[in-house]
């Protein structure tokens, strides 16, 4: 189950973290997972190796690396929708050839993550990243060209945008195994990489804005590649800690990997009961609500009252990020599912007409929510999987997070026809408040607790000295 810590078996630069390695001969070998006692659980093992392998604190020069790496990349990916829009719009394409293409990059990416995982698990996770980065600034060159050109072609930015995908999928796997071999403190490395994306999230449209207004969209395409490249330098300027000799796990086959991952998945009832709970959430709230809320500010209060409104709820993901730094509860995920409360407003307070004040603050809160529950979701799926597993059941993690986003978008125009948009985003706060409800009803889910938890062995009590005698 989900509640026990991670095995150490992991292979280094040719699969999972080298942070948790195997206790060497002779050290509590043979009396729980990884050769110790369950008196002193995962934590005690990291703390050890963490010791050796791993600084204190998040701080390093490879986290900063890696924390980088991170921020440049998500500041592109934020500017590509706004250059893909204006871009195509301005070569006489329409809205659909627009979403054609951005559903040509989320559709590979989506049908290709699982196989990634499995890529991940079995080579070098910092190769296949810098390998994705350099495939993505090829590509987005490319793109970059056509549009200086003026040579644009949908079809072609659809293969490009497909092509970005695959990358995607091969990239993605492997970030959950590189921050708990980076950092002891995977909470506050989650945390901080957190506020990093959000604020590339705020920036990167503003950004993109101004490069598509005072030149062209083919420099943000460029720019985006520059992105990559950055990235890629970072990682490639990395450095791993180490993995012990005989911690790698070994390879059954590619077809019995995938197996075994959708196993390892599926034996843990907290991670696969949150993945199903959360399809519900897309589909009766966060899907929908997306393109609706869009429509609805920006057809009620225009198009720069949506822009404050998302950037409130950008500004929202960064304060949740920070608390995510401070805070440690015990039993993560039910913090999280309370923090989740939050989001409701996101659907609420536009479907409750509050105007744009009261709608900004609704989202602030909701960006808080979601910000510290995505903080605590990834700590724990970092710190409770077997590591020599843990990429490809973060490739099904992301599968299954993503797999309803599109049918909730797709239900979200026929449902807001049938009933009105205010009622349809009234119901998808409604559907949070039972998601979170769900959430905190099953018991692998709010009692899980946190595998870094220091947990100190029993020590004896001291005899008392016997009374001296005599002058002191």
């Amino acid at each position: 189950m989900g509640g026990d810590g991670p095995t150490g078996q992991n292979g280094g630069e040719s699969g999972g973290p080298a942070g948790d390695e195997r206790a060497p001969a002779g050290q509590e070998r043979g009396r729980g997972p990884g050769g110790l006692t369950a008196r002193h659980g995962p934590w005690r093992r990291r703390k050890r190796d963490a010791s050796t392998t791993r600084p204190r604190g998040i701080w390093s020069r490879d986290f900063g690396l890696f924390f980088t790496a991170r921020a440049v990349a998500k500041l592109g990916d934020t500017m590509l929708p706004v250059a893909l829009a204006a871009g195509l719009l301005q070569y006489g394409y329409g809205a659909g050839a627009v979403g054609l293409a951005m559903a040509a990059s989320v559709g590979c990416f989506a049908g290709l993550v699982i196989f990634g995982g499995v890529f991940a698990d079995r080579f070098s996770t910092r190769w296949l990243m810098i390998g994705a980065d350099v495939t993505r600034l090829v590509s987005q060159s490319l793109a970059a060209v056509m549009f200086f050109t003026g040579h644009v072609v949908l079809w072609q930015i659809c293969v490009i945008g497909a092509v970005n995908g695959a990358a995607s999928a091969i990239f993605q796997p492997g970030v959950a195994s590189t921050v708990p071999r980076l950092a002891a403190d995977v909470q506050a490395a989650n945390g901080a990489i957190r506020v990093a994306e959000s604020g590339s999230q705020l920036a990167g449209p503003a950004v993109a804005g101004l490069l598509v207004a005072f030149a062209s969209p083919g420099l943000v395409f460029a720019a985006h590649a520059g992105t990559y490249a950055l990235s890629a330098l970072c990682l490639l300027l990395l450095r791993l800690p180490p993995a012990a000799p005989d911690s790698r796990a070994p390879s059954n086959g590619f077809r019995k990997d995938l197996v075994q991952g959708w196993r390892e998945f599926r034996s843990r009832s907290w991670l696969w009961g949150v993945i199903a709970v959360w399809c519900v959430l897309q589909i009766g709230a966060s899907g929908p609500a997306v393109p609706l809320v869009a429509t609805q500010v920006t057809q009620e209060y225009g198009p720069r009252a949506y822009g404050l409104v998302n950037s409130a709820l950008g500004a929202g993901t960064v304060i949740g990020g920070l608390i995510a730094l401070r805070l440690r509860p015990r039993r993560m995920l039910r913090a999280g599912s309370l923090a989740l409360l939050g989001f409701a407003l996101f659907p609420a307070a536009v479907g409750a007409g509050l105007g744009v004040p009261g709608m900004m603050a609704g989202c602030a809160v909701a960006g808080v929510g979601m910000s510290f529950w995505g903080v605590m979701w990834a700590t724990s799926v970092q710190t409770q999987v077997p590591h020599d597993v843990l990429n490809r059941i973060h490739a099904y993690d992301v599968a299954g997070s993503l797999a309803m986003a599109p049918v909730g978008q797709a239900l979200a125009g026929p449902a807001a026809g049938a009933f009105g948009t205010h009622h349809v985003l009234l119901a998808g706060g409604v559907v949070t408040l039972g998601c979170v409800a769900a959430l905190l009803l099953i018991p692998a889910i709010r009692g899980l607790e946190r595998a870094d938890a220091p947990r100190m062995p029993s020590l004896p009590v001291p005899e008392p000295r016997p009374a001296r005698s005599g002058p002191r």
